[in-house]
């Protein structure tokens, strides 16, 4: 069926994209596959700005009505992963914005063969756009842009777009690092109240991070973190671990107190579960959390989150579609386009004056006169770097192929949507490197 379609498409030369179906299925996005009804359509985010301005994707002018659109979406958990409930949110949110009220939301899609089976099975049903939303979905995303030319397919925080060279295969990320930034300067400010209430010394400043993989996506978002943290409290170290998973509530669990115990006195993360939250609340240890506010579970112990929003990003790629545009091979939205979020601080838990303080940082990292990763601010084995080759095509043997280092700073994710810091800094331990 499959093959019969695209070569009936090819000869005939009538569609650019495959027609959308009208039926709309009204299980709830709760379910491993769902339908969900949308609004009225309002006006489509602008583009991000590009690490890669190079387009990819058909332009073929044509407009297509928001009810003759539609979408899939592929998530490797469900909602009671932070990380997918994030995307979903963003998900729905986009299509209610758009008016599409033909889409579907399959969740709990291995990062497998059974990706390129869901991502397949959109396509025959009718998607003329497909998201799918972790890293490992990449190759099987890969694999149904080539088995259908056709339809649009998109994946968050892969790295092959922009040397794949497909027309309807495409990237997309985030600079979350300056997210993390900001949510370090949080940590750091609670460590500051925790020195002046003498509840710790300056060298007992010690973050706990419990991070899945030693990628380099976990790499960034800690290490931000952490010179967020420093650059209001200069004392402060880390120590990492990692669970070898992106949801393993029980190994999260365990990784943060296990920092815990190693005398760290605040734990953030760059996990999916509630597992090192709620073992901080238990603790009465301070927690920084990763793509949503975790308040309701940790009240006494929550301090705020970073996140990317995925909203704008599903609103430019959609509408690309439904006007004929192409869309960025790679894609990077940022504190100014609205990808990049911090949710609402909790003041009851957080120190004296952090607002203002993520407040003024914020408008630094918006106006270019702050960076995160300014060289001046970190050493790697004692040494300045005023040099780094990053692995930014990410070919087969990650050989490194691009300065990243100029005008003082590390330039992530400029080159490449996906992150590509992978430098270990000065004043960071991992405590294992498992995986």
């Amino acid at each position: 069926m499959k093959k019969l379609l695209a070569l009936l498409l090819a000869l005939t030369m009538v569609f650019a994209m495959v027609a959308c179906s009208s039926e709309t299925d009204t299980s709830t996005p709760s379910t491993d596959e769902a339908t969900t009804d949308g609004t009225d359509s309002t006006d489509a985010t602008d583009s991000a700005d590009t690490g890669d301005s190079t387009d990819s994707g058909d332009s073929t002018g044509e407009t297509v009505a928001a009810s003759d659109i539609k979408v899939g979406f592929i998530f490797l958990h469900d909602e009671n992963s932070t990380y997918d409930l994030n995307f979903i949110n963003a998900a729905n949110a986009a299509c209610e914005n758009l008016g599409i009220t033909d889409f579907e939301l399959r969740t709990n899609v291995p990062e497998g063969q059974e990706c390129y089976d869901t991502a397949a099975e959109l396509a025959d049903d009718g998607c003329d756009i497909i998201f799918a939303d972790s890293f490992g979905h990449e190759d099987y995303m890969i694999q149904a842009a080539q088995e259908f030319p056709e339809v649009q397919f998109c994946h968050s925080t892969g790295t092959k777009a922009h040397t794949q060279g497909l027309d309807n295969y495409h990237n997309a990320f985030a600079s979350i690092y300056e997210g993390r930034y900001l949510a370090g300067i949080v940590a750091g400010m609670k460590l500051n109240e925790m020195i002046e209430a003498g509840e710790i010394t300056e060298d007992q400043a010690k973050i706990g991070y419990v991070g899945a993989y030693t990628y380099a996506e976990v790499v960034s978002g800690y290490t931000s973190f952490f010179l967020g943290a420093r650059s209001v409290c200069p004392s402060a170290t880390m120590e990492v671990t990692f669970t070898g998973s992106w949801y393993d509530e029980t190994a999260e669990k365990e990784g943060a107190q296990k920092l815990i115990d190693n005398g760290c006195v605040l734990i953030s993360q760059h996990a999916d579960s509630m597992g090192a939250p709620t073992a901080c609340e238990q603790a009465g240890v301070p927690n920084v959390s990763y793509n949503g506010s975790t308040i309701s579970a940790c009240p006494n112990t929550y301090l705020i989150s970073s996140r990317i929003d995925w909203t704008p990003y599903y609103e430019y790629a959609i509408t690309c579609v439904m006007e004929g545009t192409a869309i960025d091979a790679d894609w990077t939205g940022t504190l100014s386009t609205g990808s990049v979020v911090l949710t609402e601080l909790n003041e009851n838990a957080a120190a004296e004056g952090t607002q203002e303080a993520i407040d003024a940082a914020m408008a630094e990292l918006e106006a270019g006169t702050l960076h995160v990763f300014d060289t001046s601010t970190f050493t790697v084995g004692g040494e300045t770097l005023d040099s780094y080759m990053a692995d930014v095509d990410t070919d087969a043997d990650y050989t490194p192929d691009t300065e990243a280092i100029s005008d003082g700073y590390f330039h992530e994710s400029e080159y490449r949507s996906a992150p590509y810091f992978d430098l270990r800094i000065d004043g960071i331990t991992l405590l294992d490197e498992a995986f």
